[in-house]
């Protein structure tokens, strides 16, 4: 089961937006995610000129600031049923990797994935080491399932947004969770709620049949 993180995760606002408050470039930020969302820029133009407002910032600042990441109700118990139910909860997103690493760790993903900003001693430099976009995303989904020997069909993803569109059309079930009229519209079904414990109802429909038949 894939989980996207801006949008999704993160209610009515993005990760980077988060913490470019803290940084000190929210607006401009800002205005590139909306250029993206209307895909007026691509996604390597937004993380460059993300990715500039980070330099000097030390890892263990970001770390820190993390913990009052906003974060919809529910994700600790979205992942618990996903595991009892034989779904691997993983991570797919745009969002930069501190912020992938530090849910996963907190809410136990199976996985997650992300563009990449380079450090030197411990410092952003304010550089990209790696871009991520929203076909990079898809095919590290792919790839997770792949691993865990499950065909994609029989996968799910839960997106907000113009990043999950790929994703959305190489899986079996798709959720459009708060989201954009467009990813409603590429989605098999919609779900609105303030508690990601809402899709779960839909969820049930990927429970492997040997799992549903010993609950």
């Amino acid at each position: 089961m894939f989980f996207d993180v801006d949008g999704t995760l993160v209610p009515k606002t993005s990760s980077s937006l988060f913490l470019a408050s803290f940084l000190g470039h929210h607006e401009e930020l800002a205005e590139a995610e909306d250029a993206y969302a209307a895909g007026a820029v691509d996604n390597r133009q937004v993380s460059e000129l993300d990715a500039a407002g980070w330099a000097g910032a030390s890892e263990e600042q970001i770390r820190s600031r993390l913990d009052g990441l906003p974060l919809v109700m529910g994700i600790a118990e979205t992942v618990a049923w996903c595991r009892r139910h034989a779904l691997a909860p993983v991570l797919t997103t745009l969002a930069w990797s501190p912020v992938g690493s530090h849910l996963a760790g907190r809410f136990g993903f199976h996985a997650f994935c992300g563009p990449q900003l380079e450090t030197m001693n411990g410092q952003f430099t304010g550089r990209v080491a790696r871009h991520f976009d929203e076909y990079d995303k898809r095919d590290f989904a792919l790839m997770q399932a792949a691993a865990l020997g499950v065909e994609p069909l029989a996968c799910g993803a839960i997106g907000d947004s113009r990043s999950d569109l790929p994703l959305f059309a190489s899986v079996g079930l798709s959720v459009a969770f708060n989201a954009s009229a467009e990813a409603r519209k590429a989605a098999t079904i919609a779900v609105d709620g303030d508690d990601l414990r809402d899709v779960l109802p839909v969820l049930a429909s990927l429970v492997p049949a040997d799992v549903q038949a010993h609950r």
